[in-house]
């Protein structure tokens, strides 16, 4: 059985100068472009059916970012795309929700594409071809950028393949240099375990999180199936349980106290639930985040940004995402 890191205390809140109203997050990872397939009924091997087809901005990060943006937030987008038509429309397009992208442009591989299949049901699955996305390196990181942030927030996918995974740990210690919180969210369980249940936890460790997000799945695949989601609490002392339509469960350790807490939400029938749980993310750590800044209690700041996170992915959910321009 790997063994966990030791537990750490709760954060205290950071001071920040007055005049700065609103927080301010660094987001590192994917700006695509999903390419949207809609079937009108269950598809047929050999044959078509009826559907749509829709491209759309994608990213578990540019999503996160994005929706920071329209909740208030200063928000930055950390990325690499093509020299290509397709990256110039997702960085007008992200730009347009008050996103500073910072769109390292890489010659000789094009602007990430992912390809996502949403079956009649909601269920997605997914065929990914990242190919920019992952070019981002290191030294391509300015410490200015960091500067002034609250919180840095990574998906897993941004400290997996490299050069981006070396990227995205670079962010982390430029997080911590500038005096901001890492948030990670575990995003999709079979990239992250792809070198093992030790591999996944010695790179969380690592990357030393102040706060985890993930599902109810990818908790119990990371933790052990036989244990309880608290065992989160050994590698972040702030676990955010994401439940989809059952609410979220937040956890937190606040010195020996285990702290839950279970928010429930209003479920909406929704045909396509692609980027809910990352809106959910921004509108959490806006909640959170801002909590902290107006000097609320640790467990008070933790339940605003549970309340936030919901209200944001029932926005998400109620508001189909617009499709891309390309010409």
């Amino acid at each position: 059985m790997p063994r966990l890191p030791g537990p750490r205390r709760l954060a205290a809140p950071r001071r920040r100068p007055v005049a700065a109203v609103h927080p301010a997050v660094v987001v590192l990872g994917d700006l695509v472009v999903d390419v949207m397939l809609l079937p009108a009924r269950d598809l047929e091997r050999g044959t078509d059916v009826p559907g749509r087809v829709r491209l759309r901005q994608g990213g578990s990060a540019t999503t996160t970012a994005r929706w920071l943006g329209r909740l208030g937030a200063r928000s930055s987008l950390v990325c690499a795309i093509g020299r290509d038509a397709v990256g110039r429309a997702l960085v007008t397009a992200v730009s347009g929700d008050r996103v500073v992208v910072r769109a390292v442009r890489v010659a000789g591989a094009p602007t990430g594409r992912i390809g996502v299949l949403v079956e009649p049901g909601g269920e997605r699955s997914f065929v990914q071809d990242r190919g920019a996305a992952l070019r981002l390196r290191p030294e391509d990181l300015r410490p200015e950028w960091f500067a002034g942030a609250d919180a840095v927030h990574l998906p897993a996918y941004s400290l997996l393949d490299q050069p981006l995974g070396l990227a995205g740990m670079a962010a982390t210690r430029l997080a911590r240099e500038a005096g901001a919180l890492v948030t990670l969210d575990l995003s999709s369980t079979a990239p992250l375990l792809a070198k093992g249940r030790r591999a996944a936890l010695q790179l969380i460790e690592q990357a030393q999180p102040d706060l985890i997000f993930a599902t109810r799945d990818e908790s119990r695949a990371l933790v052990g199936s036989k244990k309880d989601d608290e065992a989160l609490l050994d590698l972040a002392p702030i676990a955010v349980i994401k439940r989809g339509r059952k609410g979220a469960t937040v956890l937190a350790r606040d010195g020996k106290r285990a702290l839950r807490f279970e928010i429930a939400t209003t479920p909406i029938k929704a045909a396509d639930t692609t980027g809910a749980g990352d809106a959910f993310s921004a509108g959490f750590l806006y909640g959170w985040l801002d909590g902290r800044r107006k000097g609320l209690a640790p467990a008070a700041a933790v339940q605003r940004g549970a309340v936030a996170g919901n209200q944001a992915a029932l926005r998400h959910l109620s508001k189909p995402p617009t499709e891309l321009a390309l010409g």
